[in-house]
């Protein structure tokens, strides 16, 4: 019977981790057609969040 080494569990683990974010991705992005959808407010929620984070490292100190 054959082992499997340690490096070779390891890289199933981010095979796993990559099938499950692209099928969530494509999950997410099927209702993408209006501005209504999930990713659209996910994404926009992450600029709204990064306008306010870079406004305030630009303030004086």
């Amino acid at each position: 019977m054959k082992r499997i080494g340690k490096a070779y569990s390891q890289g199933q683990a981010s095979m796993e981790y990559v099938v499950v974010c692209a099928a969530l991705a494509i999950a997410l992005g099927i209702a993408m057609r209006n501005q209504d959808s999930a990713l659209w407010q996910l994404a926009e929620a992450f600029r709204t969040a990064f306008h306010k984070f870079s406004y305030a490292l630009s303030l004086p100190g």
